[in-house]
């Protein structure tokens, strides 16, 4: 049984797991760099050790800091959170050598699935269908073009140890190929210190599923039904939905079984996710129309794996609502040895959740990320919505780390009741002092395409400039009364304990703030609109 867990994490995901910790009985152990001091997740820990600098290469992504926390801390066990070093093999074996228990697979899993040319041999191996593609053993320019020219095109260029859109080029004109070889190596030995690349077919018009997985050390291998995360930006997802609305009965089968035998293949243990491309016939981004008598197209639609991620997801809390079970909780008895605390049989699935993602983010601005003070964060308080958030009014959003600041997860009965009940929340979320993704987020969810379902992994790319335009709204009453409130109260406080010296300095300090973030959100609130 873990004791003591060190959450080698911060915003959101940290306070989500030191949650799972108070109800299980662990004592939780928070890390903070000196940007972080005064954050949520510090406060919610039962205790909380400094790490370093802000700047993540010395702090967060610190595997010698990280352990030192542990074993000052007295900790026995370490939860990576997702992002940082969720992901690396050698942080798993770091924890292992020095006597801590991970709550993730063994290193050497992450390792093997960390590579897009092993994860796919794997699971080709395993019978699972892949994406037509080759790795040459020649890795030169001219090795790529071969290997290119025997894929066929349109193809992807893609680095083996790449992720999210890294390290990653399509090439639909042989003209582009050298260029497009040579931005994507550069760019993965830049990201993630290896150039080595292999060539996929690409997949017109695909839906991006994923299957949440679990395995434990006693041979327990569950799956906890799908996630949609089609709607996605530069190959980073936005908003993520479960059931998805493009699968039958029988896809869902067929994917889900491939996801457990993939797991099975790489001797999985803890969370982890399968992620897949489903091509439905060619771009609908829905099922194709069956004729009287005759099975559903779609049932056998095919569908390839993609990669697996070996770590709690971002989008977790849409699986959780929509099967009533504690991920976070699981992942702690599988670390501590124990079997998983429920079999296949004691899965179900009910209702809808779809989740999005709040970025302090101007996409107006290509979607440039912001950074400041949050003078006003109201978070909504309505029935079936959650909202899991690492943030407080008052603090700052740093310069250092990714903008996400809050996802708000809606669950209802059906997905039309869960989409309004999500966008009611997003109306009823002020977020004052700095720019936020909120007004588009809401454009995507009353986007006709969104609403039935009918898009595809490149709704985005076609949409996403239009949704993301600037729009004029007027600010409810009670926010302006609450930011004119603010500046009062700022005024005043800075009057009764300021020189005048002082005050001149704190208006300097103020305007370059300012130049930072030119506009704040009050420049315009679409989302106010009825």
């Amino acid at each position: 049984m873990i004791k003591r867990l060190l959450v080698a994490n911060r915003g959101e995901i940290a306070v989500r797991i030191v949650r799972a910790c108070r109800e299980s009985g662990i004592e939780s152990v928070a890390v903070y760099s000196d940007a972080d001091s005064h954050s949520p997740h510090v406060a919610a820990a039962d205790r909380a050790v400094a790490i370093g600098p802000a700047p993540a290469a010395g702090s967060y992504l610190s595997i010698p800091r990280l352990i030192d926390a542990a074993r000052s801390s007295g900790a026995d066990a370490v939860h990576p959170g997702y992002g940082f070093l969720s992901e690396n093999a050698a942080f798993a074996a770091a924890c292992a050598g020095a006597g801590l228990a991970f709550v993730g697979p063994p290193a050497a899993v992450i390792a093997r699935m960390g590579s897009k040319i092993d994860a796919r041999r794997l699971a080709s191996e395993a019978g699972v269908p892949v994406v037509p593609g080759e790795t040459p053993e020649d890795q030169s320019d001219d090795g790529l073009r071969t290997a290119v020219d025997r894929v066929g095109l349109p193809a992807l260029v893609k680095a083996s140890a790449g992720g999210g859109g890294k390290g990653m080029r399509l090439v639909r004109d042989l003209r582009e190929l050298d260029e497009s070889i040579q931005a994507a190596r550069r760019e993965a030995v830049a990201a993630f210190g290896d150039g080595t690349l292999y060539v996929e077919r690409l997949v017109e018009e695909p839906r991006h599923v994923e299957v949440q997985v679990f395995a434990d050390d006693h041979g327990g291998i569950v799956h906890l039904f799908e996630r949609d995360c089609s709607v996605q930006r530069r190959h980073q997802k936005v908003i993520e939905e479960s059931p998805s609305p493009a699968l039958t009965s029988r896809l869902r089968a067929r994917i889900t079984e491939a996801a457990v035998t993939a797991t099975r293949a790489a001797q999985y243990r803890n969370a982890g996710t399968i992620e897949f491309l489903v091509d439905l016939n060619g771009g609908s981004g829905m099922p194709r129309p069956s004729a009287a008598g005759v099975p559903d197209a779609a049932d056998e639609a095919p569908f390839y794996f993609l990669e697996m991620n070996t770590r709690l997801q971002v989008e977790h809390p849409v699986t959780e609502q929509v099967t009533g079970l504690d991920m976070v909780r699981a992942q702690l008895l599988v670390a501590a040895g124990e079997r998983l605390p429920w079999t296949q049989a004691e899965v179900s699935h009910r209702g809808h959740a779809i989740e999005a993602r709040i970025y302090a983010e101007d996409p107006a601005q290509g979607f440039l990320p912001q950074a400041g003070r949050l003078l006003l964060y109201r978070e909504p308080r309505l029935p079936g919505v959650r909202v899991d958030s690492g943030v407080a009014e008052g603090g700052e959003v740093s310069i250092y780390y990714d903008p996400m600041i809050a996802k708000v997860i809606a669950t209802a009965e059906t997905r039309d009741l869960a989409l309004a009940r999500l966008a009611a929340a997003l109306r009823a979320f002020p977020v004052l002092g700095l720019r936020t993704n909120i007004p588009f987020l809401l454009r995507v969810l009353e986007h006709p395409r969104f609403r039935k379902g009918a898009i595809d992994t490149g709704f985005l790319d076609r949409e996403g400039a239009a949704l993301a335009g600037a729009t004029a709204g007027e600010i409810p009453d009670f926010v302006r009364a609450a930011a004119l409130a603010h500046d009062q109260s700022e005024s005043q406080s800075q009057s009764q304990s300021q020189s005048q010296f002082q005050s001149q300095s704190q208006s300097q300090s103020q305007s370059q703030s300012a130049i930072r973030n030119p506009q704040s959100a009050m420049a315009s609130w679409d989302p106010w609109q009825p």
